[in-house]
């Protein structure tokens, strides 16, 4: 409809006072200015100047055309200010497992919000397995995920591992001390969402050489395992670092002997480098503080 060297112009007629004037300020021709000022109009179909014997001003139309110009020629120097200036901004889209977001998402944003206060952020919490998928096909920035699902060609940067357990309500299971394989797979067991690699890894560990099979019930919500777990619904694999941010709960870890042993869950902060290199570059960096706190 129109473009910045419009919203000049009018500007230029507005400040200087008239077309002749504008004319000797921008060494544009008379003639062009008002040939361009009559195609702004035709198109908007607006009068934008009501022209006298005095000069020019601005009608009604007019007014409300520049002072929203004014909004984005001041839009426009922002952005280039701060494109030029190496200066972040804009959308950076996070992809998260849910563990990270009771463990160190809020210190990475704090962080990140701190060093750069023009970035938002829209977070996805999500499988792995999808936000493998989402990095690849540029629906993600950057993405926190087992490292074992992490696509090819990304860089990958390994967080501490986290730590997994069996957990129960003592009020409702008693399991020996410790409790072995055996012992475990008579529960219900409340876990990971079932297309997850902790989820086959508990079935793993405690389905060969069973007639019957495990049950073994998943979850996408950590605190849904929590909450299921602490009322009695069956015994959990859950973070220790999940355990210790929510006390409330009530559930307390089942020693197990070496064989009943959950492996750790490795973690890694992943970003496609020829698309996203500087943002994830940052959020790697403040990731990996986070996790050193």
């Amino acid at each position: 409809m129109f473009g910045f060297r419009d919203i000049d112009i009018i500007r230029a007629i507005v400040r200087h006072g008239g077309f002749r004037a504008a004319s000797d300020a921008t060494g544009l021709a008379q003639s062009a200015i008002s040939r361009r000022v009559r195609h702004l109009e035709s198109r908007m179909r607006i009068t934008i100047f009501e022209r006298d014997g005095r000069g020019v001003r601005l009608t009604a139309p007019g007014r409300r055309l520049v002072e929203e110009a004014e909004i984005l020629i001041a839009q426009r120097d922002r952005i280039l200010d701060e494109l030029t200036q190496g200066v972040m901004a804009g959308v950076v889209r996070l992809g998260v497992a849910e563990t990270m977001t009771h463990t160190i998402l809020p210190r990475l944003l704090t962080d990140l919000r701190a060093r750069h206060p023009l970035l938002r952020f829209e977070i996805s919490v999500d499988t792995s397995e999808q936000m493998a998928q989402m990095l690849t096909d540029d629906v993600l920035d950057v993405a926190i995920l087992l490292r074992d699902q992490a696509p090819r060609g990304v860089h990958l940067s390994p967080l501490p591992p986290v730590t997994l357990g069996w957990f129960a309500a003592p009020a409702h299971f008693s399991l020996p001390h410790p409790a072995g394989i055996d012992d475990l797979a008579a529960q219900p067991i409340v876990s990971f969402p079932k297309s997850t690699l902790p989820h086959r890894r508990v079935l793993d560990l405690l389905s060969p050489g069973r007639r019957q099979a495990v049950a073994v019930h998943g979850s996408a919500s950590l605190a849904t395992v929590l909450h299921l777990v602490g009322q009695g619904f069956g015994i959990g694999t859950i973070p220790h670092d999940i355990v210790r941010a929510w006390p409330h709960v009530g559930i307390e870890e089942i020693p197990t002997r070496e064989a009943a042993r959950l492996p750790d869950l490795d973690f890694a902060i992943c970003f496609m480098p020829e698309r996203n290199e500087d943002i994830g570059r940052e959020v790697t960096r403040a990731a990996l503080d986070a996790a050193a706190h």
